[in-house]
């Protein structure tokens, strides 16, 4: 049978990633950690980083202009303004129609192998994608070992999860939350014909896959649910925050302790943007005019269980696909936007506010006294360079969560768009 065929391929797939991931990858993709870190050697950006950043994002504001939508394909994705276009899959070009079929089935509990969860449990939009909680559980019950992270400007990232090279493509990262087994996430292995069965029955599903596949006999099938799913993913763009009004130019966006936290934020003193710089605030960040790869891993110190640099078992990062052991607890740096709605930080969740996660980077790291996890994060070897610790005023303190708060964006969480479609 074709289904039985596509349901081989796709399984094949996620094999080959799960078997990259190692054992806890969560969610359709993105990100949530406040993280400070990059890689060895670097070097500060002259004549300083804030003003360089706001040059930058000026300059390209005078040439591009607003427009409506703007991408690779200059497709239905609509940008803000200086926003670079999107890297998107060759076969997979975004169009209205497959971004709303998505978006009906990233909301979808008939999705899941029990009709229990749709991508959309572990991903609320009022939260920026994430779930506020510090790990989720899968539609079985099961307990998934990594912080859902938030979906906020995920086409950017130049990875997928929390800590796997192998995974550059929202396409190829959407199959692990799918069928996954070790943990279970939604659980479609082993309900794949049954599931596609309870669209086709659907009239709607029926000619909306019609619509975003036009020409094929019978669209509804995994393939094109995958490419949907990550199409509407991919249309999840954030840019329209108190900061990117002042960098356009509305000096009133900005309270003057989000202006002062802005200075610190791109200093050399506190090296928040050498991990957390450029548009997106993330080192991780690649569009369709990079000439270079943007993978990037980091070790910030919040474990040293064995005091020679060990991580939670399930929990070691980058480590856990290489097996080299200067990847030990190194994750990928996420995106910043919006990070005041999505906690608790960190891969696991551990830190509960953003207050706590600039102690902790105070510090150069998590001291975890007892327990299992027991070490000093600090002293960790594997440790990046860029985790020093520093001392902090309480003003200075404050005035850095206000710019990190002035990174919300209303609009994205409030938007009709990205909304629940089967709502009330």
């Amino acid at each position: 049978m074709r289904q039985t065929e596509m349901r081989h391929s796709l399984i094949t797939a996620a094999g080959i990633a799960l078997a990259l991931v190692g054992l806890a990858v969560v969610g359709m993709g993105v990100v949530k950690v406040v993280r400070t870190s990059q890689v060895d050697g670097a070097v500060a950006l002259a004549p300083s980083a804030l003003e360089t950043q706001i040059a930058q994002a000026q300059a390209v504001q005078a040439v591009q202009p607003v427009l409506p939508a703007q991408s690779a394909q200059g497709s239905a994705i609509a940008l803000p303004p200086g926003f670079p276009p999107l890297r998107v899959a060759d076969d997979n070009p975004p169009t209205p129609a497959g971004i709303e079929l998505g978006r009906h089935l990233f909301y979808d509990v008939r999705l899941s192998g029990n009709g229990t969860q749709s991508c959309s449990s572990c991903h609320i939009q009022a939260l920026a994608f994430s779930d506020g909680k510090a790990l989720p559980t899968g539609s079985t019950g099961e307990a998934i070992l990594r912080n859902s992270p938030a979906l906020v400007n995920v086409g950017y990232n130049a990875t997928l999860t929390w800590a796997n090279p192998a995974l550059t493509t929202i396409e190829q990262q959407a199959l692990i939350p799918l069928f996954a087994e070790f943990p279970v996430e939604l659980g479609a292995t082993g309900h794949e014909d049954e599931i596609l069965a309870r669209l086709a029955a659907d009239a709607d599903y029926r000619a909306r896959f019609a619509a975003a596949f036009p020409n094929q006999s019978d669209p509804v099938t995994w393939h094109n649910t995958v490419l949907a799913l990550a199409s509407f993913v991919r249309s999840l763009v954030s840019g329209n925050s108190a900061y990117d009004r002042y960098i356009a130019g509305d000096a009133g966006a900005l309270s003057a302790a989000a202006q002062r936290g802005m200075q610190s934020f791109f200093g050399e003193r506190f090296e928040c943007h050498h991990c957390h710089g450029g548009f997106n605030f993330s080192a991780s960040t690649v569009h369709a005019n990079s000439t270079f790869g943007a993978s990037n891993f980091q070790n910030n110190g919040l474990y040293n269980v064995d005091g020679a640099g060990g991580y939670p078992m399930g929990n070691r990062g980058l480590y856990e696909i290489t097996g080299v052991a200067s990847d030990m607890g190194r994750f990928r740096p996420p995106s910043l936007r919006n990070v005041e709605l999505t906690a608790p930080y960190m891969h696991d969740g551990s830190i509960a506010t953003l207050e706590a996660v600039l102690q902790h980077y105070a510090q150069g790291g998590t001291v975890t006294a007892s327990g299992p996890n027991a070490g000093d994060g600090s002293a960790n070897p594997y440790k990046s360079p860029l985790v020093p610790g520093f001392e902090v005023t309480d003003q200075e303190a404050a005035d850095l969560v206000a710019f990190l708060k002035s990174l919300t964006d209303e609009d994205f969480i409030t938007n009709p768009a990205f909304s629940n479609p089967f709502a009330p």
